[in-house]
């Protein structure tokens, strides 16, 4: 076992006996905009490496740090918003303080919404893009059954990403779980329809329970997500489509054609990974 580096034990508040599983690469710690307050995060200097990755969260229990895969801007030199530190922890809300239902009903509402003085076609088109469903919220999609184990999966993924781009680098958050690093570390991706990321991490913390979901890997507005129990046919695929609709409407809004529920809903059926974009 391998002591962990002074700035990472700082930021655990461990003590000298606490130890990585596995030897780190160099990195640095990172503060929040907000200026003053303790860091959030810790993220390596360089790429980060599968097998670490894999390790790192299998040991998430007993270190209490959750292993982050990173991305940042394109050919941006300060990494944003890892680099540049431009994370909030101003006024976000505790994930468990929210009901999922209720924010993702309410999202659906305000997504789904004609504005007065649409005229009747662009208030088709609109509700096209929700059919079956319109205006309807169908409500929650039930628990699936586990495929794999969702740290199997989570370790799988991270080496796809890796594979894809080699780029990414590690981060450690102090966190319990994937959807819950997300508020902590002050991630403010979905900033254009909430600026509250614990609504959205409350939502994830629920799809780690219901479909095995784990937090994988996040960008400036993207986010990665491996899925150890992903809907198996049609009917539930687009249950979860309107749940993702509702949690993040660009995708399918500005996804792949056709620019409909039903047709996202194909993508999700079997898919082990699911990834969001926030315009």
């Amino acid at each position: 076992m391998n002591t962990l580096p002074a700035e990472l034990a700082a930021l655990l508040g461990a003590t000298d006996e606490h130890r990585a599983p596995v030897p780190l690469p160099p990195g640095t710690t990172v503060h929040a905009d907000e200026g003053d307050g303790p860091p959030v995060l810790w993220m390596s200097d360089g790429a980060a490496d599968p097998d670490i990755w894999a390790q790192l969260c299998s040991a998430h229990d007993s270190l209490g740090l959750w292993p982050l895969l990173l991305t940042g801007l394109d050919d941006d030199e300060d990494f944003r918003p890892w680099g540049s530190g431009e994370l909030w922890l101003d006024k976000l809300s505790d994930p468990r303080s929210h009901d999922p239902q209720t924010l993702l009903s309410h999202w659906w509402s305000t997504y789904t919404a004609t504005e007065d003085g649409d005229d009747e076609r662009d208030v088709a088109r609109r509700l096209a893009v929700t059919a079956p469903y319109g205006q309807f919220w169908p409500g929650l999609a039930p628990a699936a059954a586990m495929r794999t184990s969702a740290g199997q999966r989570a370790a799988a993924y991270a080496a796809e990403l890796l594979a894809a781009d080699p780029s990414l680098r590690l981060g450690l958050v102090p966190a319990g779980s994937g959807a819950e690093a997300l508020r902590e570390c002050g991630w403010q991706g979905p900033l254009n329809y909430t600026n509250d990321t614990g609504e959205i991490a409350a939502v994830v913390l629920d799809w780690e329970r219901r479909f095995g979901a784990r937090v994988v890997g996040v960008g400036f507005a993207e986010l990665y997500l491996s899925v150890a129990a992903p809907p198996t046919t049609a009917e539930e695929a687009l249950r979860v489509a309107a749940e993702h609709f509702a949690f993040c409407p660009d995708n399918i809004w500005q996804g792949r054609h056709p620019h409909t529920l039903t047709g996202y809903a194909e993508e999700l059926v079997d898919a082990a990974a699911w990834t969001f974009w926030w315009d």
